[in-house]
């Protein structure tokens, strides 16, 4: 049986003008939320419970399905910008003044892109496992086992251990470990993502990488809030160049990783991941 308190987070429900959002919300209220943006095919019930239960001894946590996918009602985006705008509309309809964000993968893209649009809204931004926003110097073609496993219709356990653990044995061990974790919420009759929206989201990040570097760079530079960008050092679906590449144009960057994961080092590595946030969130 579960003993994560994230495990027994209500569904919330707030009506905006383009959806009506599911979220939940863990940890002690006050101060400034944490609000999580979740990767391609991810919903409320994916978030690892021990990773949320680690950042929400210290933080008002807040997860959230973006329009159209999983819990969440309206039409899929399939755009950064689009997605960014839900994830406003959201956080709006909340009456949240200002949140730190913490987006992984695809989620971080959207972060970034939040951040540079209204900058008002975002104090700290914590970036996971993502692209900067657009084509990176130097980095290795995609790998086509990665891309066909990542679009298969449906993607199974195997398939997310291996996109986002390392082959290697304490990496698969983790991968498992993980789903074992997650299984809880998912064995509660989750919604699926759709084929619309996973295609959606998708085709958001094929056109992000086709924005030429120097526009990444230059929307780099307009970023002056406190960024932790953080990634695993064997990740197969966007490699570690990019978190490196980022922080070299980010006024206010560090820059943390993690030798022995891949993409989802931070439920690899939860524990300490989770500090490194909570010191940069309190910093």
């Amino acid at each position: 049986m579960s003993t994560y308190l994230a495990d027994a987070a209500e569904d919330l429900f707030v009506d905006g003008p383009s959806a009506t959002f599911t979220y939940r919300r863990i940890g002690p209220r006050g101060g400034v939320p944490l609000v999580l943006l979740n990767r391609v095919r991810g919903t409320l019930d994916w978030w690892d419970p021990q990773f949320l239960d680690n950042l929400a001894a210290a933080h008002d946590v807040i997860v959230f399905d973006n329009v159209g996918t999983g819990y969440t009602t309206g039409t899929p985006r399939d755009s950064v910008e689009g997605l960014a705008d839900g994830a406003i509309e959201f956080i709006q309809a909340l009456g949240l003044a200002q949140v730190d964000l913490l987006g992984w993968t695809l989620g971080g893209t959207v972060a970034q892109h939040i951040t540079r649009h209204r900058p008002d809204l975002v104090r700290k931004l914590i970036v996971a496992a993502a692209n900067p926003g657009g084509q990176v110097p130097g980095a290795p073609a995609p790998n086509e086992k990665v891309r066909a496993t990542m679009t298969k219709p449906e993607v199974t356990a195997d398939d997310l251990v291996y996109l986002f653990f390392p082959e290697t044995d304490t990496g698969r061990a983790a991968g498992y470990e993980h789903l074992a974790r997650v299984a809880t919420r998912l064995a509660t009759g989750r919604p699926d993502v759709s084929e619309t929206a996973a295609r959606g989201q998708i085709t958001a990040i094929a056109k992000d990488a086709s924005i030429p570097f120097e526009q990444v760079q230059a929307d780099l530079t307009t970023i002056r809030q406190p960024v932790l960008y953080a990634t695993g050092m064997q990740d197969a679906m966007i490699p570690a160049l990019a978190s490196y590449t980022a922080v070299q144009h980010l006024p206010n960057a560090t820059l943390v990783a993690y030798s022995d994961a891949g993409h989802a080092f931070l439920f690899q590595h939860a524990k300490a991941f989770t500090t490194q946030v909570t010191t940069f969130l309190t910093d």
